[in-house]
């Protein structure tokens, strides 16, 4: 159920600016503040779509730049529409590859689709947000309306979309159905009204196809707005599992947290760009406080953090986080929370130890963390790399790595 929507107050200009932060590609600005003016004359909101195809049930903070601007829209007042594309995940869009990607059966977009609603409106309010899916005009499409569709577009713009591209040159196979896909994501468009579609910057091609369709169908043509990818924890590549740089949606308080206060001064404040609701002018004084001394990073930091887990998890989980985050690695405390791994040797020696509970990935680092000063038993430094650690003796033994890294050893007879 939809709530009211949101007076608009700010002016044009003053949403224009704040809309533009962060953006890569603004198409066109000038279209953009014509819209905003009228909308503010007449007080009626835009119409601000995203689609998502539930191509994966879990999200990581990188998936959530676009939904931080789409809740901008939403605060300043506009009417936004996520549009799952359950249609269009069956057919597969090979965006940012260069080859087909594989269609996902009817079982698993429900199912991610399910999940994507209960992550994605930890961000957006739910009773303002309208939820579709393109298969509710998609499916009733005759071949007639996709011949017409089709009609609407050449092979050759087609081609001009850089992975098509690199795959013609290549002599990569393109299928015919794989064409259809920038053009249903278009359609969309021309189904919505959209007055503004948003999208990563790996959708361009397909954001530009949505203007040109509206155009073809009679109606006045969406601006379209692309954002970054956003970088990981190292701050150099982007934000991906696969490369174990990220933090998850559904990470615990306590994770996201502590993978927060890892990320440098300089990354820090681009999460705070792309991922907090700082208006423009709150993060100029953030950076000035910075720059002056008036506030330190680490506390920045710390806020940057208590407002992510405050996002997703709560204002209570945050303070938690906060304060088992003082205890571990300020207090020099132990978490509230602890692994706990059984073994059923009475005896062992601390390499063979640190390696089969996975504490260590080989004998060399743990050996390389001992002789640094690196590992403790039951809060105490190993003294050297012949340690036996008795386990039968004791109720069970605490294994620290580094300052980060805690684990229960348990006897298991």
């Amino acid at each position: 159920m939809q709530g009211k929507m949101k007076k608009i107050e700010m002016t044009p200009e003053e949403q224009l600016k704040e809309i533009s932060r962060g953006v890569v590609d603004l198409v066109s600005k000038e279209e953009l503040l014509q819209k905003l003016q009228k909308s503010y004359k007449e007080q009626k909101p835009l119409i601000i779509k995203a689609g998502f195809d539930p191509s994966r049930p879990d999200l990581h903070l990188g998936h959530t730049v676009l939904i931080n601007k789409l809740k901008q829209f939403q605060d300043l007042g506009h009417q936004v529409v996520f549009l799952v594309g359950d249609f269009t995940a069956r057919i597969g869009d090979p965006t940012g590859k260069n080859e087909a990607r594989p269609p996902l059966s009817e079982e698993e977009v429900q199912e991610n689709s399910k999940t994507y609603a209960r992550q994605v409106f930890k961000i957006l309010d739910s009773e303002k947000t309208k939820v579709v899916y393109n298969s509710e005009w998609m499916s009733q499409f005759s071949s007639f309306d996709f011949i017409r569709l089709a009609s609407h577009y050449t092979v050759a713009r087609m081609l001009e979309r850089d992975d098509f591209h690199k795959r013609f040159k290549s002599q990569t196979p393109i299928s015919i159905h794989e064409f259809l896909y920038p053009l249903i994501q278009g359609y969309d468009s021309v189904a919505l009204k959209a007055d503004v579609e948003l999208g990563g910057t790996d959708q361009r091609f397909n954001l530009l196809v949505g203007r040109d369709l509206q155009r073809a169908y009679g109606l006045p043509s969406q601006c379209i707005l692309t954002m970054p990818i956003l970088e990981g924890l190292d701050g150099v590549q982007k934000m991906s599992k696969s490369l174990d740089n990220y933090i998850a949606v559904e990470d615990s308080p306590r994770e996201m947290f502590g993978k927060t206060m890892k990320i440098s001064d300089d990354l820090m404040l681009r999460y705070y760009e792309l991922l907090t609701d700082l208006s423009t002018k709150e993060l100029d004084q953030l950076k000035e406080d910075l720059k002056t001394g008036r506030k330190h990073p680490r506390d920045a930091k710390v806020e940057l953090a208590q407002f992510l887990v405050t996002r997703f998890h709560g204002k209570e989980a945050a303070q938690k986080a906060y304060e088992e985050f003082q205890r571990v690695f300020v207090s020099k405390g132990l978490p509230d929370e602890i692994p706990e791994k059984k073994l059923s040797v009475m005896s062992i020696g601390i390499l063979d130890l640190l390696v089969q509970t996975g504490m260590c990935s080989s004998k060399g680092e743990g050996r390389r963390l001992i002789q640094g000063g690196g590992v403790k038993i039951n809060q105490q430094k190993v003294p050297d790399v012949y340690l036996k650690v008795d386990l039968s003796q004791q109720q069970n033994v605490l294994v620290q790595v580094g300052k980060k890294k805690f684990l229960r050893v348990v006897y298991e007879g």
